[in-house]
């Protein structure tokens, strides 16, 4: 497993529940790992208590689950399980593109533009690292305006529900790129419009491609 890194200021659970929780988006901690409290704890640098504690709230969010005699393991998730992931991000996020194009301001639809502008220029030059980030960034934005009460809470809890690799993300693959940008842009001009029906429709296309190519991949 990785070495232990230096703790930010927060609590104790807190911080075990970050590094967890990253090392098993990024496939540090890969699925079927069995996560041990006692281990954890030693590498972390902290006591037991702050341990089960994460461990608890991941498995709130089903990335982990507890097994008689086996303890704490990381879920594996497989073909199926990453179409149903797919599938509900495509219809959360289809539906905020949807209720933002009703509601968007020119300021929001602005700071959208720019970031797309700045993942197009990282693209152009070859820094594909940075764009799955990103990207994420943007779809989120979209949907926090479309739904700031209940959606964009919702959207990140599907999100943070299923691991996804860093190796895996389609940004990393050059041909796939130029395909995801269009779709952003495409979104952005059904924002732009105002076309709640047009920015749904090409949001859910846009997601399920990722779940095609993560599913190949």
């Amino acid at each position: 497993m990785p070495t232990s890194q230096p703790r930010p200021p927060m609590s104790k659970a807190d911080y075990v529940y970050s590094v967890l929780l990253d090392e098993i988006r990024n496939a540090r901690i890969p699925g079927g790992t069995a996560l041990r409290a006692g281990e954890v704890a030693r590498r972390l640098g902290v006591s037991v208590t702050p341990v089960r504690e994460a461990l608890r709230r991941l498995e709130k969010d089903r990335l982990i689950s507890y097994e008689a005699h086996h303890g704490a393991t990381v879920i594996d998730l497989g073909a199926e399980a990453l179409a149903e992931y797919y599938g509900l991000r495509a219809v959360v996020e289809g539906l905020g593109a949807r209720l933002a194009a009703a509601r968007i301001t020119a300021a929001e639809l602005t700071g959208l533009r720019d970031l797309h502008a700045s993942m197009a220029a990282d693209a152009e030059h070859g820094r594909y690292a940075g764009l799955g980030e990103q990207s994420m960034r943007f779809h989120l934005r979209i949907v926090d305006i479309g739904g700031p009460a209940f959606l964009g809470a919702h959207a990140r809890s599907v999100r943070n529900s299923v691991p996804v690799p860093a190796e895996a993300s389609l940004w990393l693959d050059e041909r796939q790129v130029e395909r995801q940008l269009e779709a952003h842009q495409g979104i952005l001009a059904a924002l732009e419009a105002g076309d709640g029906a047009a920015a749904e429709r090409v949001m859910i296309d846009h997601v399920r491609s990722a779940g095609d190519h993560r599913t190949r991949h």
